[in-house]
């Protein structure tokens, strides 16, 4: 027997009726061998962490732009704390932890520099249609690999394009919006307990608010620091949730679902439209602007720029230059950005 076919045994015998098994994926894009070590979920992993997408996430803001102190999150430290949470609640429940993990560090492989600004100014100036788990989709898919993809499994490809729920319902009720899988459930779920506790976290650390004006409700009921309000959220999820054969449910007490809520609503109003905030989103929205209008009127170096990000050209000649300039602007990390939007716009000294 294989190694990947003894997990796939362990599975079966474990894991919960409602979780997903791996040798029951539903496949490919383009069908290829099994591996004889991995299974198709945690195969699925390696490709993600491997990925030139992956790494480019160290540099890119979660919040607050261009953070002086190494203690500021970033998207890739938020994206091991969604995958952390996922896989502590994917395992309490025994569900798949490898599938839960595998969505979770590809959910933001697609999000723009400088945050959700980034988000912003490519819906205004490409396509209203744009979203960042659309263009995690894109990369996964297309994008990677030297414009092959990385060729994942459906689940976690599933689990990708419906893990944000922006200022939406945290527990959506169309079907639609839903992930197919329970794990990818869990994800949407994770990412909204990582960033509510440490952009809260990094809001205090950067003095744009103080523990003093925490709603009273959030620390009572969550918890007064990072770890108390985590373990709060994700204890609640786990015994709060009721899987049956009449009852498949997700869910949080409806007390700290409340505080949840007032928590996110309290970052909202308090530090992602605060002014000190905004105003370093609308100079970084110029730079996006204005960078993918450049590269839009120069084919020669989008081609350049692209081929630096092993993403071929020829790999890409049915999509239009608007596509072409938008991957090229999303898939830039901060300070790649601001390096290049001096070097273009920026006078040289003379020598």
């Amino acid at each position: 027997m294989l190694i990947r076919e003894e997990f796939e045994k362990r599975e079966k015998s474990f894991m919960s009726p409602f979780g997903y098994l791996s040798s029951e994926s539903r496949g490919r894009m383009k069908e290829e061998k099994p591996c004889p070590v991995r299974t198709a979920f945690q195969q699925d992993k390696d490709r993600i962490v491997y990925s030139n997408a992956f790494r480019r996430l160290k540099h890119k803001t979660q919040v607050f732009l261009t953070p002086l102190c190494d203690e500021y999150r970033t998207r890739l430290t938020h994206t091991l704390e969604v995958a952390q949470i996922s896989r502590t609640i994917a395992r309490a429940m025994f569900f798949n932890e490898d599938l839960a993990e595998a969505i979770a560090l590809g959910h933001d492989l697609g999000h723009t520099p400088f945050g959700h600004s980034g988000e912003v100014v490519l819906q205004e100036i490409y396509s209203r249609s744009f979203s960042h788990p659309k263009q995690s989709l894109r990369v996964v898919d297309i994008l990677e690999n030297n414009g092959k993809g990385l060729n994942l499994t459906h689940e976690v490809r599933d689990g990708i394009l419906k893990h944000s729920k922006g200022y939406g319902m945290i527990f959506p009720d169309d079907p639609n919006e839903q992930a197919c899988t329970v794990e990818g459930r869990i994800v949407r779920l994770a990412d909204i307990m990582a960033y509510v506790n440490h952009d809260l976290d990094d809001a205090m650390r950067s003095g744009v608010i103080s523990e003093e004006q925490i709603p009273e409700s959030c620390s009572t009921i969550l918890g007064h620091n990072y770890w108390e309000r985590a373990t709060t959220m994700v204890k609640d999820l786990i015994f709060s949730s009721k899987f049956s054969d009449n009852e498949q449910c997700l869910r949080m007490s409806d007390e700290v679902y409340s505080a949840v809520i007032t928590l996110r609503e309290f970052l909202y109003e308090n530090v992602y439209r605060s002014p000190i905030v905004h105003k370093e989103f609308v100079k970084a929205k110029k730079v996006l602007s204005e960078l993918y209008t450049y590269f839009l009127n120069d084919e020669k170096m989008l081609k350049k720029e692209l081929e630096k990000m092993e993403i071929r050209r020829s790999d890409c000649d049915a999509q239009s230059n608007e596509r072409l300039a938008c991957d090229f602007v999303a898939s830039m990390t901060d300070r790649y950005a601001l390096n290049l939007y001096t070097e273009i716009f920026f006078p040289s000294p003379v020598v």
